[in-house]
């Protein structure tokens, strides 16, 4: 009898000792289930989405949308600040000054301009405004240690200004691409800074112009030329992340074309493809391009076509492959972006007036359209 007691009371407490343990176990269970829950239902913060646009329509300046970054939906547009054809804006690394060119060949007897604005409390508010150095400017961008460069389109050169702390315009000097013993004419059309240097794409020379800078100011580099075929017309580029490959969009003949960097730092041509469809007869001139966050796709924009490109990328070649197109419901694609999370990709569609958002499939990088919002002539988008 008291062995049978004795099993009695084990028995009874590997159950209650069970019973606990399951009541603790889906305890937590439904604990971390609720927090992923809770995690997951976390609205999202909007972001605030700045419009370059241009001004000989019903456009007036510089406007800002708000964008719903669960939904891809825009809403509330604002005028922030009119200025004639502010084309292209670049936003410092602080979020506290935007920059915009005035694409204009009247701004000063050398051509266009750009313009230095604070950003207070969600308004702009200008801080100085001087000339761009040459025609027609349609690019800026923004150095790590304070330098603004513009690229003058119809000047055929570079405006590199220097930031004072106020974030106004300061000192400038003119990188002059126009070939004194050629009849070739200088289009330069983007630079952009890195850590060693700085790099222009001019359409007009079907090359990319390399620069270094010295105390006395940016000379051209060892590799001065980054050349490209006759009639490409190089227009816009991007780095991946440790900058040893660069895929360079050429206007004119609708292509991508993969640069490999050598031991040296020398950038090469290892592959150049098509954005277009081969069965496409019309117009073709490309635009802009982006690679994804994590750097497994690439996107290009093609006027004429109309359509988003859309490249897979070896991470170790460099090299990439067709994934296939999108249309980008609009007319004339210019400048896109992508979200900070690389979940949306939104396009200015400057013809038709809109801007369309797009889901990104992160594993597949294909795009799903989900809507647009009217805006006049957009071209340029930079989120805040």
């Amino acid at each position: 009898m008291k062995v049978l007691n004795l099993y009695v009371a084990i028995f009874k407490y590997i159950y209650f000792f069970y019973s606990t343990m399951k009541h603790h176990y889906f305890l937590f269970l439904s604990l971390v289930f609720f927090m992923g829950c809770s995690e997951d239902s976390k609205p999202k913060k909007p972001l605030i989405l700045y419009v370059g646009t241009y001004t000989d329509g019903t456009s007036e300046g510089i406007y800002t949308l708000r964008f719903n970054p669960k939904t891809g939906a825009l809403d509330s547009l604002q005028l922030k600040a009119k200025l004639p054809n502010p084309s292209f804006l670049a936003r410092s690394n602080n979020g506290n000054f935007l920059y915009a060119v005035q694409e204009t060949a009247d701004f000063d007897s050398l051509g266009g301009g750009v313009t230095a604005f604070s950003i207070k409390d969600g308004l702009l508010e200008e801080i100085n405004s001087k000339g761009s150095g040459g025609a027609h400017p349609c690019h800026i961008t923004l150095s790590q240690n304070g330098q603004v460069a513009v690229s003058n389109y119809t000047g055929g050169n570079v405006g590199v200004f220097d930031i004072e702390d106020d974030g106004s315009l300061g000192d400038q000097q003119i990188l002059d691409h126009n070939p004194m013993d050629t009849t070739g004419m200088a289009h330069a059309h983007k630079a952009h800074f890195t850590e060693k240097g700085l790099f222009v794409a001019d359409l007009g020379l079907d090359a990319l112009k390399r620069y270094t800078k010295q105390p006395h100011g940016w000379i051209p580099a060892e590799q001065t030329d980054l050349k490209l075929p006759d009639g490409a017309g190089p227009r816009h580029f991007t780095f991946n992340t440790d900058r040893s490959f660069l895929y360079v969009i050429n206007e004119l003949n609708a292509t991508i074309t993969v640069f490999k960097r050598d031991g040296e730092g020398s950038y090469h041509p290892i592959q150049t493809e098509s954005t277009v469809a081969t069965d496409w007869t019309g117009q073709k001139a490309c635009a802009d391009i982006h690679l994804s966050p994590d750097g497994t796709f690439l996107y290009g924009s093609n006027r004429g076509e109309n359509t988003l490109v859309i490249f897979s990328v070896d991470q170790a070649s460099g090299k990439i492959n067709l994934v296939g197109r999108e249309s980008v419901q609009g007319d004339w694609p210019r400048n896109f972006v992508l979200t900070p999370d690389g979940n949306f990709i939104l396009v200015a569609n400057q013809r038709s007036n809109n801007i369309t958002v797009f889901r990104r499939n992160i594993e597949t990088g294909t795009l799903e359209y989900t809507g647009q919002f009217e805006v006049g002539a957009p071209v340029c988008l930079v989120f805040d």
